[in-house]
């Protein structure tokens, strides 16, 4: 394996898989964390998923930091995270990218949305909202105007289709927005782009084209879909892995406080998540070097037995 030889701290890194030209594009995968602390064995996992899933196929795998949410920020995470990945040996193609360096964009494309009359404003304060029993909002500043200099949030507006997706792992997924969601909000009354919003906009610009990531985010999936939609973009593939909980159920979180993963031997804890993933690795593999671990991973990647699964407990 080596590691790409780009100048600056954002030089990209690979395990050294050769490329091969074909008429269908190559498949580029993402692990997107968000800099508000160091990664966990949850975040771990999704990142070794993907990596795993993007080399089995000869495929690009991306890293992009998600550094919009500012007052989640914690100052020095994205370099903690990078270094943490590096360790584990979950080196990445091209440079490292931030969703801050391209506000214009996502403003650009809000526009447009603007334009065709697709978004509006929404000056419903925190206590209407949570007074909506269903959850669902009820399109209440549909039409209803508002003083321009008024505080508000942008809102996308959703109709009764059916967005319907075949998952990779969690098989045929079928939401109607209209009536499971609402319209909701594309960009927040702080002025922060909302995650649903960014993330279709970055992962087309960055030619996505296979997504992984965890089943707690499969019921986002059929918005941003709804969103590629009404945008003319691309819809890549999903894969929604189970999400590792613990003894009391709960998902492996920043905000359940769970712990950084230990660098120190990183041959074990990769063991360990592979493990996880129902990999079924050698025992013989458990003490070898980290990159040979991997090189066994990517040869033998094979998520099958993830399939229906939701949750997976430690």
């Amino acid at each position: 394996m080596h590691r790409l030889q780009n100048a600056g701290r954002d030089s990209g890194k690979t395990n050294g898989v050769d490329r091969v030209t074909t008429d269908k594009p190559i498949p580029i995968g993402r692990f997107a964390p968000s800099p508000t602390g160091s990664l966990h064995l949850g975040s771990l996992y999704t990142a070794l998923a993907g990596f795993l899933h993007a080399r089995s196929l000869r495929g690009k795998w991306l890293i992009r930091i998600d550094d919009l949410d500012t007052p989640r920020n914690i100052k020095g995470s994205a370099d903690t995270i990078l270094a943490t990945l590096d360790a584990f040996g979950l080196h990445w193609d091209d440079n490292v990218d931030y969703q801050s360096r391209h506000l214009d964009l996502y403003n650009d494309r809000l526009n447009d949305l603007a334009k065709n009359g697709l978004i509006y404003p929404c000056t419903c304060s925190r206590k209407t909202l949570s007074s909506i029993g269903s959850g669902i909002y009820p399109g209440i500043c549909r039409s209803k105007p508002y003083p321009p200099e008024a505080p508000h949030a942008l809102r996308v507006k959703t109709d009764s289709r059916i967005i319907a997706f075949r998952d990779e792992l969690q098989g045929l997924i079928s939401h109607n927005l209209a009536e499971q969601d609402g319209d909701f909000i594309l960009k927040r009354k702080d002025r922060i782009i909302a995650y649903q919003f960014a993330v279709v906009i970055d992962d087309d610009r960055q030619h996505i084209n296979h997504i992984v990531r965890g089943c707690d985010l499969l019921d986002e999936t059929p918005k941003q879909i709804y969103l590629q939609q009404l945008l003319g973009l691309a819809t890549p593939a999903y894969m929604h892995l189970p999400v590792i909980v613990d003894s009391q159920g709960y998902k492996l979180s920043k905000q359940t406080r769970a712990t950084a993963v230990d660098s120190k031997a990183p041959e074990a804890v990769i063991f360990e998540l592979l493990q996880l993933l129902k990999q079924n690795p050698p025992h013989e593999l458990q003490h070898t070097p980290v990159n040979e671990l991997l090189d066994w991973a990517v040869a033998h990647w094979n998520p099958v037995s993830l399939k229906n699964t939701r949750k997976l407990a430690i």
